[in-house]
């Protein structure tokens, strides 16, 4: 990709995002300063690579999905909040009677109804739960489940069927000695301390310490994903948008809002990033989705932050968005 095309593709995003048209080679001659002959040579070459495609009701051109990726990944740059923005964010933040989880809600709610997009915050508390303990019960020769208890009476289990020719009695031996090291964990750092504390005792001891290592690891895990605090506003936002003017788009798109699988969906985007963006298939949710989330870490409470909006979204603005509100959150970079 070289600057031209570049800068070609940047264009026809953005006028994309902005117009919800096909972009024809006519509307960039100007602003790229180029005959239209060349745009029009340039767009196929773009759409040869895969970035842009022909819409099927006009001669003008789309963004793909790896377009969209493209834009995200080399071409997108910060933008500046307007006054307006920042000032209702900021009248949220000048609350001093407000708990960091109120805080979050209350500016994803307002993010929401200014991008006219679904926000998300996945929240979590780091001293809500502690573990007391963790069982390992032999159901018969090749099957286990695992229970997690904690201080605040949650109890939440998983079956596992291990690999041929592992010993169950080694497992639940060993699970007594994890177990020791591990009651008095909160319960969203026990993933951090099996990596860096506990494998490397268990590996010296016993010989399948891979087995049991994850076995751990994923019980502790699907506890977390299944006890984490979902907030959702502006669910139905993404009705508005144009992508689902068809009653049959609607009905699909309200559908999934409301399965089970939109919790799903959630839950799996608390990843490790600060910063992930997941474009149509990558959303997990709809093809024609994109989710951008932001971690967040702040007096003792940690979580997630998302927007959900349509592939055609306003990137900049959401991540400027989500940044600004999270640098403000933790009391970083703060503007005035």
């Amino acid at each position: 990709m070289d600057e031209r095309k570049n800068a070609l593709l940047k264009e026809i995003v953005e006028n994309y995002v902005k117009t919800i048209k096909p972009v024809g080679s006519k509307s960039l001659c100007k602003k790229l300063k180029c005959s239209s002959a060349t745009i029009r040579n340039e767009m196929v070459a773009l759409e040869n690579l895969g970035y842009i495609e022909k819409n099927h009701i006009s001669s003008g051109r789309v963004p793909s999905e790896l377009g969209y990726r493209y834009y995200v990944e080399n071409l997108m740059k910060p933008k500046d909040l307007t006054g307006e923005d920042m000032l209702k964010l900021q009248q949220i933040f000048s609350n001093n009677d407000l708990q960091v989880s109120d805080t979050v809600l209350k500016c994803m709610e307002i993010i929401s109804d200014l991008t006219n997009y679904t926000s998300v915050v996945l929240g979590k508390n780091s001293s809500d739960n502690y573990l007391k303990q963790i069982n390992i019960i032999a159901l018969d020769s090749n099957k286990i489940i695992a229970i997690v208890c904690t201080d605040k009476g949650i109890v939440e289990n998983k079956q596992f069927v291990l690999p041929s020719n592992t010993d169950v009695l080694e497992i639940v031996k060993t699970s007594e000695m994890i177990n020791k090291m591990l009651v008095g964990t909160p319960i969203n750092k026990v993933s951090e301390k099996l990596e860096f504390e506990i494998k490397p005792i268990i590996a010296k001891r016993v010989k399948d310490y891979e087995t049991i290592y994850n076995i751990f690891y994923d019980a502790f895990n699907d506890f977390l994903l299944h006890n984490t605090n979902i907030h959702v506003s502006g669910r139905v936002n993404l009705l508005k948008e144009p992508e689902y003017e068809e009653a049959k788009d609607i009905k699909r798109i309200a559908s999934k809002l409301e399965d089970e699988s939109f919790k799903e969906m959630v839950k799996s985007i608390d990843g490790n990033e600060d910063m992930k963006i997941y474009i149509g298939k990558d959303s997990n949710f709809d093809d024609n989705v994109t989710v951008i989330k932001r971690k967040y870490k702040t007096g003792g409470e940690e979580g997630t932050i998302a927007i959900i909006g349509p592939k055609r979204m306003e990137y900049e603005r959401v991540v400027s968005l989500l940044n600004y509100m999270v640098n403000r959150l933790e009391g970083k970079n703060e503007r005035k």
